[in-house]
């Protein structure tokens, strides 16, 4: 490789993921950028390799949304769920250690050095309900809506913690980021409504 292509490479890369944030390898290869030259920008400390496969800046602003980015740049069909969700949200107390991702129930199951990843496996309609995209660093993240992230606590509150689950629930309310109505409806969706209906109407009795 000549001197002329390496810069340009090196030129290429470095922009690239600054305007992206973070990125594949294999998106990188697409581009034209050979992996020796971002193993040398990882050498020199202007790149950061967090994982195998991944790319980011190396002066990069590091906070938990970053994560859930590189969580969802490596499982782009996933959707940030249960208390990974809610922290997002804003509407739990929990510091989770692990990044949860939802995956559909016959989804091969992603394989991901860092950050820690918990994968939980949803049905088909509780994997589309209450879907929304947000930007972080750059890159598209699929996570529940705070209503839905809520019904999905009180479903898998025997990973997460039924005290999890009605924390959100309290904190949701108070911060009308969930409504009742559309706790609710995700609840009677899913048939979890007897377990929720319980907690969601002395919530709203204490609370309102």
């Amino acid at each position: 490789m000549t001197e002329s292509v390496e810069t340009s490479q090196r030129d290429l890369a470095v922009g690239l993921i600054e305007r992206h944030g973070i990125m594949r390898l294999s998106d990188l290869k697409r581009r034209g950028i050979n992996p020796a030259t971002l193993a040398r920008l990882v050498d020199e400390g202007i790149l950061h390799r967090p994982s195998r496969g991944l790319y980011e800046r190396a002066d990069a602003d590091v906070d938990i949304s970053h994560s859930l980015a590189e969580v969802a740049t490596r499982v782009p069909k996933g959707v940030i769920c249960l208390v990974s969700a809610l922290q997002f949200h804003e509407i739990t107390l929990q510091l989770p250690r692990s990044v949860w991702i939802a995956i559909g129930s016959k989804d091969r199951k992603p394989t991901i050095d860092y950050p820690p990843t918990r994968v939980a496996r949803f049905g088909e309609k509780a994997l589309t309900l209450g879907v929304k995209t947000y930007t972080i660093d750059s890159v598209p993240v699929r996570i529940f809506d705070p209503a839905k992230s809520i019904v999905d606590c009180f479903r898998f509150r025997n990973a997460v913690g039924l005290d999890v689950a009605m924390e959100a629930l309290r904190m949701g309310w108070r911060s009308r980021k969930a409504k009742p109505d559309d706790i609710a409806r995700y609840a009677q969706a899913l048939r979890i409504w007897s377990v929720v209906r319980p907690y969601l109407e002395s919530t709203v009795a204490d609370e309102g």
